[in-house]
């Protein structure tokens, strides 16, 4: 066959090649050791999808049981842990622990699922339904809690929760209302303004009980009326964390953080890590 006859033949071989390579670079990344399960909060009917990690030990250490990190807006904040936490809990530098991603309601978009479940009190000037903090905290604890507990080798002593934004003034809720539902607490940027600083008031109503937690605040610098912020967040994360040292709590660790030339989109990737290395380095 001359050189000629053999060109075309050479071409397709050279196009097929290419088209098999394409595919394969085509294939969606996952994140090793995840899968998603769904849960039915029972009260609202409504489908909870969540993101859940294990660790790199888990399945050759059979006899060990895990601290578990709950996260909500899994959407954003569960690659951002999972990534984070990867090099430091893999070369023995941070505790492993499972990670869990507490996703929207299926059906609603993430906003309207969020603003929602996160608020803890009604304000009818917000187009979106608020104040359902008290439910989706029973639906955390009854149903969330309970099924990864049953599920996974677990440390039911050693949770820790973090939220950012909307989650971060949710965190706080339960910090007020159910402290004890976990032993740790990362709250990046909370939305402390909302509903006239609803939170502030709860706080000075509730009747704290001992409190065994540590609670890690961080907001970014910039994240006041003098720089980019809408609100003076820096300041209301501040006057909670002096609340917290005057509930005269000896069991209670506080810290908070303002990180430099950080603003409210790019604060919770440093919230996240430096708050999980304070809680879980070694």
């Amino acid at each position: 066959m001359s050189s000629l006859n053999t060109l075309p033949a050479l071409l397709m071989l050279l196009a097929l090649t290419s088209l098999k390579t394409m595919a394969a670079e085509n294939t969606p990344f996952q994140i090793p050791r995840t899968s998603v399960v769904e849960i039915k909060d029972p009260k609202s009917q409504e489908v909870y999808p969540l993101f859940i990690k294990l660790p790199k030990s888990y399945r050759k250490n059979s006899d060990v049981h895990y601290p578990v990190i709950y996260l909500t807006d899994a959407w954003y904040a569960f690659q951002i842990v999972s990534g984070a936490t990867r090099y430091p809990m893999n070369v023995n530098k941070m505790k492993e622990a499972i990670i869990v991603g507490i996703s929207y309601a299926k059906g609603l978009k993430g906003d309207a699922s969020r603003v929602r479940d996160y608020t803890p009190s009604i304000n009818k000037s917000w187009k979106q339904k608020t104040g359902g903090a008290q439910q989706h905290l029973d639906f955390i604890e009854n149903n969330v809690i309970n099924f990864i507990d049953n599920n996974y080798r677990t440390d039911p002593s050693d949770r820790t929760f973090i939220g950012n934004s909307l989650g971060g003034l949710f965190g706080t809720y339960i910090l007020l209302t159910k402290p004890q539902l976990f032993k740790n607490y990362i709250l990046g940027s909370p939305s402390y303004w909302f509903d006239n600083k609803f939170i502030f008031q709860l706080e000075n109503n509730v009747k704290l009980k001992s409190i065994h937690a540590n609670v890690f605040i961080s907001v970014g610098a910039l994240e006041t009326t003098a720089f980019e912020g809408q609100h003076d967040m820096v300041g209301d994360a501040q006057a909670f964390y002096q609340s917290m040292l005057a509930w005269d709590q000896p069991n209670l660790k506080a810290k908070i953080i303002v990180i430099p030339e950080a603003n409210h989109e790019t604060a919770f990737p440093t919230t996240a890590i430096q708050g999980l290395h304070w809680i879980y380095s070694k």
